[in-house]
């Protein structure tokens, strides 16, 4: 048997991280058995599924590289399958058509709260032999079993049993003809040979009722992994600030996709303690078994952390392709400046994400105006003829990292004081900054001619 999994999103919003994990896993259980992983656009609301929600999910899975062998499948070009299958129930006794108006079904549901029960349709058109009202377009309802139970034996919860009492008479065909999220479902795994129902735990009160309908039409039944959700870091359902947005915005906010993706395989996954892997690795030691029961906590410093680890390791010039479009929207001029390649190896180490390495290389393309408090405390009367002095050198020398770091140094020595006596008031006046890699490396690339344009610049915010 070839394992088959899927991904199905409605197009109701974006990739959001939780649906992204939820494919991921889907995604690498296809490949870890050598299967097919297929991708089903989940179409059937109507009046929420958009043109845009649609683009949003496929960039959000092209950019994380989770490539899929079918698809995009699209539920609302089925429609004439779901009409036929729906008849084939009808004709077996297995389905019927229910009148009920919303006012009807609205104050069943009011009365039934009421008297402390639990809302649910109780089945008056099930067996009715009323004359169906004229002007109304029915639903078709499923006629779900009134004795026994269901199981079925969750790959990552364990064995779920139901009693079919609990369960009512759910809607096949709403009366626009259109069918709802449990019914398509089902038809759409089944025709597309789906071995495996990787979801989200939210989708566990579904699978009694789609195990119904399938053994109605006497089909095997996939193995189901409900995956638990993932919450925020205060323990709640994740929210948009604690890290539920779009994937693209990730990407947007400088994340590399191997980083995030290597951080959702660890979100309710684990391999030892294995904490940074490739996807090859993922792909080799994925399992199902190895899904932690619990919800997990999404933590942005972790991610933070993972993300830093990759771009420690990245190749420069992928780096610095990306950082480009940053610094471009910040204003700065990257041609004549330093070769961006050198800047981005020598910041990369101290960033987390890549807008950082773009903020962080900001005062190499365009001078940064230090603060005033900044001026006050280390351009002082003190430092000036300190300044004056390295001015005067810095004209003079070869220019490059270790005899800019010698002069530095003999002239520490020369007036008596401490590196960062030099080191400190020479980073303001030059990047406007205090924390700065080594401010040898930082003059060496910026140019000769760029530092003493800066420190020129600011030989007049020094107190005479």
């Amino acid at each position: 048997m070839m394992v088959r999994t899927r991904f199905a999103p409605s197009p109701t919003g974006y990739l959001h991280i939780g649906g992204a994990r939820t494919a991921l896993f889907s995604w690498a259980y296809a490949r870890k058995h050598g299967g097919k992983f297929i991708l089903r656009i989940e179409d059937t609301d109507l009046e929420r599924s958009t043109q845009q929600s649609i683009q949003a999910i496929l960039d959000g899975m092209a950019w994380l590289g989770l490539d899929y062998d079918e698809g995009p499948l699209y539920q609302m070009q089925r429609l004439t399958r779901y009409h036929e299958v729906v008849e084939q129930l009808l004709q077996n006794n297995q389905a019927y058509y229910c009148y009920a108006s919303k006012e009807e079904l609205e104050a069943m549901r009011e009365q039934q709260l009421a008297a402390g029960l639990k809302p649910r349709y109780d089945g008056r058109w099930r067996d009715s032999s009323k004359t169906p009202p004229t002007g109304v377009k029915p639903v078709i309802r499923f006629r779900n079993p009134l004795e026994g139970h269901v199981t079925f034996n969750d790959q990552i919860k364990g064995r779920i049993t139901v009693a079919n009492n609990e369960l009512d008479d759910l809607v096949l065909l709403r009366s626009d003809g259109v069918p709802t999220y449990n019914f398509s479902v089902v038809i759409d795994d089944l025709d597309m040979n789906i071995t495996h129902v990787i979801r989200g735990d939210d989708h566990v009160n579904n699978t009694p009722r789609q195990v119904n309908i399938l053994k109605a039409l006497q089909a095997s039944l996939p193995e189901y992994a409900h995956v638990p959700m993932i919450l925020g870091a205060n323990g709640e359902r994740l929210s948009k600030r604690h890290g539920a947005v779009s994937v693209i915005q990730y990407r947007d906010d400088g994340y590399l996709p191997e980083a995030l993706l290597n951080y959702l395989a660890r979100l309710g996954w684990s391999h030892g303690d294995e904490e940074i892997f490739s996807r090859e690795q993922l792909v080799e030691w994925f399992d199902l078994t190895a899904i932690n029961r619990s919800p997990a906590k999404f933590n942005p410093e972790k991610l933070h952390w993972i993300n830093q680890q990759y771009l420690k390791t990245t190749d420069n010039a992928r780096l610095t392709e990306l950082t480009v479009p940053f610094l471009t929207k910040d204003n700065c001029q990257i041609d004549g400046g330093p070769n961006l390649v050198l800047v981005v190896d020598l910041l990369k180490e101290r960033v987390n994400t890549i807008e950082e390495l773009a903020d962080a290389a900001v005062y190499f393309y365009r001078p940064l105006d230090p603060s005033s408090e900044l001026k006050e405390q280390y351009l002082t009367a003190e430092a000036r003829p300190i300044m004056i002095s390295l001015l005067e050198k810095f004209n003079q020398i070869e220019w490059n990292r270790e005899i800019i770091h010698q002069e530095i140094k003999s002239t520490a020595k020369a007036h008596g004081v401490k590196l960062p006596k030099i080191a400190m008031p020479l980073r303001v006046m030059v990047t406007g900054e205090i924390h700065t890699p080594s401010i040898d490396a930082v003059l060496a690339l910026l140019g000769r001619e760029e530092t003493l344009a800066r420190m020129n610049n600011h030989m007049g915010d020094f107190p005479d």
